[in-house]
């Protein structure tokens, strides 16, 4: 075994906080390996690029997500309590739950609440001067996603709860009154969610039984017991939250038409392939995390360098889908790459890789 490179700085935190996308690709490059060793907010940690490098990162015998997010990031983003914090056999049961939901119908019957509910929006907006697509789809979502879910939202609370919802992605890890506000938006949240699971279990309210409030109402864990009913809610908002989080994707799709004027006529008559090579390629070139963490479960060796028990290890995210090795001009948009792609779940990591059902994160949530 030999040591890693490092950055050669006592600490990186700052050199992260000014170019968090570009970080660790850029000190890869610098030398010439996948991997390297530094400090972040004083604790030692190594991080990892390309595709060889997501693939032991979802290696279940080696990586372990449990505990590794920042107090923070499970306060606000995730929630205590929810599948995110979780391996083994409890996380691939829970997930199970999740799963379940993600049927081409199931997905397709959310697809058009949400297309339905955008098209009477536009009527609207056909009298604006201006709008923010960015909240307006961040509303659409949260009420889309509450009725297929089977949770009841009033017209007059749709503002109220996608702004909750928001908080909760938008600023998780903020410092001072943003983060404090995601704080509290995520103890309202889950005290209404609560309150639903709740009415769902004294069959106060009843949705469809396939709906994934009656699911997740209903789940039981692996001795059988029913879910703790805040661990529901948190559940239930891992639904929630993420499907509202699509609404960046919404704005980085319209940024993307916005830069290549010439795609628009394309998809404007395009079909489903040509819908789903632009899509990819949003999805490459705007990943929604710059990185993604785990810790070491046993010591290992890889490529020659040594992973302690208990290390903390960052993938690349945004530098494995923008890596040449993987990507011919890896910085032009360039839908048509994915017409010859062969699906290769270590090399399109936007929100995490492998396998769905096996050692992927609740990466699509």
């Amino acid at each position: 075994m030999h040591p890693f490179p490092t950055t050669g700085s006592f600490d990186s935190t700052l050199a992260l906080r000014r170019d968090p996308y570009r970080f660790i690709s850029n000190q890869c490059n610098r030398h010439a390996s996948d991997a390297f060793e530094t400090r972040l907010l004083l604790q030692k940690m190594t991080c990892i690029r390309g595709e060889e490098a997501a693939k032991v990162f979802y290696d279940t015998a080696f990586f372990s997500r449990v505990g590794v997010a920042p107090s923070r990031i499970s306060k606000t983003l995730f929630g205590r309590g929810g599948v995110q914090g979780m391996d083994g056999d409890v996380h691939r049961h829970r997930k199970m739950m999740f799963m379940s939901l993600l049927t081409v119908e199931k997905i397709g019957g959310l697809t058009q609440l949400a297309s339905d509910i955008w098209n009477r929006r536009l009527l609207q907006w056909t009298s604006l001067d201006r709008i923010v697509v960015y909240r307006q789809a961040q509303e659409i979502l949260t009420e889309a996603v509450c009725q297929w879910a089977g949770i009841p939202l009033e017209p007059s609370d749709v503002a109220r709860r996608t702004s909750e919802l928001v908080a909760l992605f938008d600023y998780a890890a903020n410092i001072g009154p943003k983060h404090w506000w995601a704080r509290l938006a995520r103890k309202r949240n889950e005290a209404w969610l609560c309150g639903i699971v709740e009415q769902i279990r004294h069959r106060i309210h009843r949705p469809p039984v396939d709906s994934a409030a009656f699911l997740v109402a209903n789940h039981r864990d692996l001795d059988g017991n029913l879910l703790d009913s805040k661990i529901a809610a948190v559940e239930l908002n891992n639904i929630l939250r993420p499907t509202v989080a699509v609404s960046a994707y919404v704005v980085h799709c319209l940024h993307a038409l916005h830069m290549h004027p010439e795609l628009r006529e394309q998809l404007s008559q395009g079909s489903a392939d040509d819908f789903q090579c632009f899509v990819q390629e949003v999805r490459r070139c705007y990943p929604f995390f710059p990185f993604v963490a785990a810790r070491v479960k046993k010591s290992f060796e890889w490529k020659g360098y040594p992973f302690p028990s208990g290390r903390k290890v960052l993938l690349d995210l945004y530098g494995t889908n923008h890596d040449a090795r993987i990507w011919n001009r890896p910085d032009d948009f360039d839908p048509e790459r994915f017409r010859s792609w062969d699906g290769n779940p270590f090399t399109l990591i936007p929100q995490g890789g492998g396998d769905h059902y096996q050692n992927r994160r609740m990466d699509r949530y």
